[in-house]
């Protein structure tokens, strides 16, 4: 099933690729999880093999990878370690999104989309304990102020996903200078004095994406360290980010490998009450074919919408309440599948040694990632109301 949505041989051969890479990922991922701690190893593999420059343009020295892409490619290498391949989505989306938005001027967003075309990892940092997450719009309580001819910048971000690998963080301030103050980011290296990595990430699922805080303390920045400043007064509604589709390939590649895992376990397990695999069971057989059924559906339905956004969207309203659809159906899906294929195993599955706990687990973090569902339902609510004349 991981192989049916690349459509040119191009992309059938960086999926074999991507594939091979994923493959070997899986013993590491599930050692990362039992330990807490980072997979360098694969981070370095995809690094090496020009993975983690795909999302820039060719123009800047990479591979011009596009939305449908980056989907095909982020749900694969979530087959093989999940938490890898949130972490990366991360990197690959947000480079892929400047690029494609150009809210930076060319000054500042060329020499950034080379670095990464060289290898550098770059992540942006916008959570805050404060503030949650920051599609609800709370003001930033990360500082940045003038000082000299640069700036200083001050404050705690949490959920920094990369972190033990990054090169760079693009961070998200409120910038005051005199009596004005709005939204400003800067681009910072991650080895700047003042800047370090506060290893508190502990959670019960995705625990190797490293997601550490990061701490600012004092970090003087040059004037060009600023690289985009939201007009003032301009707070605007939600904008459309196809880019984030990575978020719903990651748990739609973690339920592939639980079904996988299912689907070797009952065609090898046989109880000395059986004369062949519990496989052949009728009720086994109806879990796998829900969960075949259920996948295919949540996939046709991402793809769909990933392959619409190659080009420009008329009604981006419209839009953007499909792109949050594509990551509620991939979540309830990945959680039914993951559900599912443990009533396959049963308590085999819950062994700390077996990988259909850790995807369990996984794909319970996906309630928490962007978009979040409530937030998905009101936009529908309101087109609802609109429809019926009751906006």
């Amino acid at each position: 099933m991981t192989d049916s949505f690349a459509r040119t041989e191009s992309e059938r051969e960086r999926l074999a690729l991507i594939g091979e890479m994923a493959d070997s990922f899986k013993p590491l991922a599930q050692a990362v999880d039992q330990e807490g701690g980072f997979a360098f190893e694969s981070v370095e593999k995809l690094r090496a093999a020009g993975y983690t420059k795909w999302a820039v343009p060719q123009a800047y020295g990479g591979g011009s990878m596009s939305v449908y892409e980056m989907v095909l490619y982020q749900e694969r290498i979530a087959a093989g370690d999940p938490a890898l391949a949130l972490a990366i989505g991360w990197h690959v989306s947000s480079v892929a999104e400047l690029a494609a938005k150009k809210t930076w001027s060319e000054d500042k967003l060329a020499p950034f989309l080379r670095a990464v075309a060289e290898g550098k990892l770059v992540n942006r940092a916008a959570t805050e304990k404060g503030t949650g997450s920051p599609s609800r719009g709370g003001k930033m309580q990360t500082t940045a102020e003038p000082k000299g001819d640069g700036y200083v910048v001050r404050g705690r971000k949490t959920f920094t996903s990369l972190a033990p690998a990054l090169d760079l963080v693009l961070v998200n301030t409120t910038l005051t200078e005199g009596d004005a103050e709005g939204p400003a980011d800067f681009l910072i290296p991650m080895d700047a004095p003042g800047v370090s990595v506060d290893p508190v990430w502990n959670m019960m699922g995705m625990r190797g994406t490293g997601s550490h805080d990061l701490v600012l303390d004092d970090v003087v920045l040059p004037a060009e360290a600023l690289v985009y400043r939201a007009a003032p007064g301009k707070r605007g509604g939600p904008a459309a980010n196809p880019h984030l589709l990575h978020v719903p390939a990651c748990y739609l590649g973690a339920a592939l490998a639980a079904r996988d895992e299912a689907l070797a376990f009952a065609a090898s397990y046989q109880p000395n009450s059986l004369d062949r695999p519990i496989l052949h069971l009728p009720h086994i057989g109806t879990l796998i074919g829900e969960i075949d059924i259920e996948l295919a559906a949540a996939r046709h339905f991402m793809y769909s919408v990933a392959a619409r956004w190659e080009r420009p969207v008329a009604d981006e309203a419209a839009g953007i309440a499909e792109l949050g659809a594509v990551k509620v159906v991939a979540i309830r899906t990945a959680l039914s599948v993951a559900d599912k294929a443990l009533r396959v195993a049963g308590a085999h599955g819950l062994a700390q040694t077996h990988p259909l706990q850790r995807l369990f687990r996984d794909i319970r973090f996906g309630l928490s990632n962007p978009p979040m569902e409530d937030a998905v339902l009101r936009l529908y609510h309101q087109q609802a109301l609109r429809e019926a004349g009751q906006a």
